[in-house]
């Protein structure tokens, strides 16, 4: 008979475990029994299938209660788990036994940002100290290990940390500015704020924060044309004989403000005649309207007032004064407009200057060089005696060292011979005789010149010039055939030298009867000044 309760003892448990306990870890030892006997005594234990536990059996009558998935205490911080055992009788009995286990937390989890990129619109002129925004991060775990720690991560801009430019309150995360910002030098700022825990080991997490300066109306608009000097009034002179439409003037004014502020309308603050000048609100463009009629001042005074598109709208003012000439004194691109101050001796023209003082120094030194070289006298070489009638024979001429007394026919074949070979002949006359002494040198080899060497030369030059000529007076007395005959001479018996006479010239031709002489007594004579010349 099935009158006995089956019972259930706990025989070890362990709580709390860490969250991170392992799986299949035993948490808790427990057994069962029943009095009963036979099919009333056996029993089956169970637990609710949506823990994440479970049972085995270790031994008869023994079960292990084991951890079968991973534990989160952020999603449950403990269990109660409730163990049931039932026997097998009829009608069946049971006992059940519930036991809590808690979990302990590790720091298993980051410190969470809200969003993970944050704008934050700052105006500028802002007071240093003001507070930004609040950027505060969440850790789901307990005690120290969701403790967070916030800062800054170093940044430079421009040679500036940004712990300069901000600052961050490390306990709750609220950010500060620490100086004034200026839309028109800083628009904008983007940097990393982390944040810390102080588990062990700690674990962190970072956002970006983008800081945007927004703009205030806080620059006058600035005039820049006409130009003025500071509270100056502008001048212009212009032709009363101006059509209709001139452009008289433009006024141009800048903003730096943003785009929004910065939009310039013009208008006329003081017109003298609105009949006469019109004024374009978007260029700042100042045109005539009509021609100017004998009733019209010659002076006219306009007042323009530029005005920028901020809120409260700021603006600034030029005065024009016009007077009217009977004729152009200059036209509109003459007109003053800004003075761009430049410096002429700029390093690239300081380089260029230096550079072709250099070269002209240089080509100086050589050109004065070249003319001191020029003009420097040579050494004078050894002189040959100072004979006056004397010319100097070199050892390997034709006719040697020796000289030869001939008439005339024979010195022009004497002539030919040794011209031909580029010699250069020389003819003088034998003291107290008819007869002439005839020397012969190369042609490339210069006459040596002593202290009386020019009047020798020119001694030597009026000998050969006398000889020429007589020798033409007497060929155009035989010959027929003009002042310009070929020269044909019969030439005495003695004029010929034998075959074996040393006296006879190397390379002459001889004929019996006549020498032939191919070059006309003019261009000899020539020929002859310009070897003495040399």
């Amino acid at each position: 008979m099935n009158d006995n309760h089956p019972e259930i003892s706990i025989k070890s448990f362990t709580s709390p475990v860490k969250e991170d306990v392992p799986v299949n870890t035993v948490i808790a030892v427990v057994s069962v029994s029943d009095k009963d006997s036979g099919e009333n005594g056996q029993v089956d234990i169970h637990i609710s299938d949506d823990l994440p536990f479970a049972l085995k059996e270790s031994s008869d009558n023994y079960y292990e209660l084991l951890v079968s998935e991973p534990l989160d205490r952020e999603k449950v911080p403990e269990y109660d788990i409730t163990i049931t055992v039932t026997d097998r009788g009829n009608p069946p009995l049971s006992d059940n036994e519930t036991i809590t286990l808690e979990l302990l937390d590790v720091n298993d989890n980051i410190p969470q940002f809200p969003q993970t990129f944050y704008t934050i619109p700052v105006m500028e002129n802002n007071a240093p100290g003001a507070l930004l925004s609040s950027l505060t991060a969440i850790d789901p775990d307990l005690h120290e290990n969701q403790y967070l720690v916030y800062f800054i991560i170093e940044k430079e801009i421009v040679n500036t940390s940004m712990s300069m430019l901000f600052s961050i309150n490390p306990e709750n995360g609220n950010l500060y500015a620490l100086k004034t910002f200026d839309y028109e030098i800083e628009k904008e700022f983007l940097f990393h704020i982390e944040a810390r825990d102080s588990g062990v080991p700690p674990l962190s997490s970072n956002m970006t924060v983008h800081i945007i300066i927004m703009d205030q109306n806080d620059n006058t608009p600035l005039i820049v044309s006409p130009w003025r000097a500071h509270g100056s009034v502008v001048e212009e002179k212009i032709p009363r004989s101006t059509d209709k439409g001139t452009l008289i003037a433009k006024v141009i004014a800048i903003d730096s403000d943003s785009v929004h502020n910065s939009r310039i309308t013009y208008q006329f603050l003081h017109n003298t005649d609105a009949t006469l000048f019109s004024l374009d609100q978007y260029n700042g463009e100042i045109r005539t309207m009509r021609m100017f009629s004998y009733r019209d001042s010659r002076h006219q005074q306009l007042v323009v007032i530029a005005k920028d598109n901020g809120e409260p709208a700021l603006s600034a003012t030029v005065t024009i004064k016009l007077s009217t000439v009977e004729t152009a004194l200059k036209t509109y691109a003459d007109m003053t407009e800004v003075p761009l101050g430049y410096d002429i001796f700029s390093d690239l023209n300081l380089y260029l200057v230096i550079g072709l003082g250099s070269v002209s120094f240089l080509l100086l030194i050589t050109i004065l060089v070249t003319i001191v070289l020029k003009c420097q006298k040579t050494k004078p070489s050894k002189a040959a005696p100072p004979c006056r009638n004397s010319v100097i024979s070199e050892r390997n001429s034709t006719i040697a060292d020796s000289t030869l007394v001939s008439n005339d026919a024979y010195w022009y074949s004497l002539f030919l011979a040794e011209t031909r070979k580029g010699k250069l002949v020389v003819r003088q006359p034998v003291p107290k005789g008819a007869r002439y002494i005839v020397s012969s040198i190369p042609r490339s080899t210069g006459l040596t010149e002593t202290s009386d060497s020019a009047a020798s030369t020119l001694q030597d030059f009026f000998n050969l010039f006398s000889f020429v000529r007589e020798c033409y007076l007497n060929d155009s007395t035989q010959n027929e055939r003009g002042p310009f005959p070929r020269w044909r001479h019969p030439p005495p018996p003695a004029a010929v030298p034998p075959e074996d006479s040393p006296n006879r010239i190397a390379g002459a031709t001889y004929r019996k009867g006549s020498i032939n002489l191919h070059v006309c007594p003019p261009v000899f004579a020539i020929f002859t000044c310009t070897i003495l010349q040399r």
